[in-house]
């Protein structure tokens, strides 16, 4: 089986983590190889890197340096772990790529898709995932799920990673739009999930369309 790359994508408080785990052991019961990780993070390097930009006391970046920063990260995470992995014909499911980006800093912050495409090009090549599976959510249920989650840390105030939900609802209505915009621009790759379903039928729904799409793979292989 050829390896495989699996991303999540989507705003505050979508379910992502959840579903990932869900998907990965469904996987590997199945008997497929499976490698999860995340977004920034994932290495040394990128996890420290990932305070910068997540935590409350990261830093007051410019959404230029936070799209150099999350690139930074991301290509130590495709060096070290994701490309590898791919490369043993494994599947790595990702919590967040260059969608984020373009997302975030590329719709939200206003730099645009173009770009972070030219960033992504310089730093990735042509690296893409090979399905993306875009949790949407009504972007004020998402930042009441994700304080609620927040809230039930015990961390302290200043290492808690909520900077991004932090941003006013206009920058998560936004942030909304960017993801259907990158779902309308590649419909082969982006399948959009509503987030507001219950965590098994959205499990449910996103292992039935891993599995045909790894099969379809597979196939288009044998051929």
């Amino acid at each position: 089986m050829p390896g495989f790359f699996i991303t999540f994508e989507g705003g505050e408080g979508s379910g992502k983590t959840t579903q990932i785990n869900k998907l990965a052991e469904s996987l590997n019961a199945a008997g497929y190889k499976v490698v999860t990780t995340r977004e920034p993070g994932g290495t040394p390097e990128s996890e420290k890197i990932r305070q910068l930009l997540v935590q409350r006391d990261g830093g007051n970046w410019s959404p230029m340096a936070e799209a150099l920063m999350f690139f930074a990260a991301r290509l130590m995470l495709y060096q070290k772990i994701i490309k590898p992995a791919l490369d043993e014909g494994k599947i790595v499911i990702c919590d967040r790529f260059t969608d984020s980006t373009r997302a975030y800093q590329g719709y939200g912050h206003d730099l645009g898709f173009d770009v972070i495409d030219e960033l992504k090009h310089i730093a990735l090549g042509d690296a893409e995932p090979n399905l993306t599976f875009i949790l949407d959510i009504d972007p004020k249920s998402g930042i009441e799920r994700a304080q609620e989650r927040l809230s039930s840390q015990k961390i302290n105030a200043e290492r808690r990673e909520d900077r991004f939900e932090k941003l006013d609802l206009s920058f998560h209505q936004r942030l909304r739009e960017g993801f259907l915009q990158i779902a309308k621009r590649e419909p082969q790759r982006c399948v959009i999930v509503d987030a507001a379903q219950t965590i098994e039928h959205m499990a449910q729904s996103i292992l039935q369309t891993a599995l045909k799409r790894l099969e379809e793979r597979l196939e288009e292989r044998k051929g």
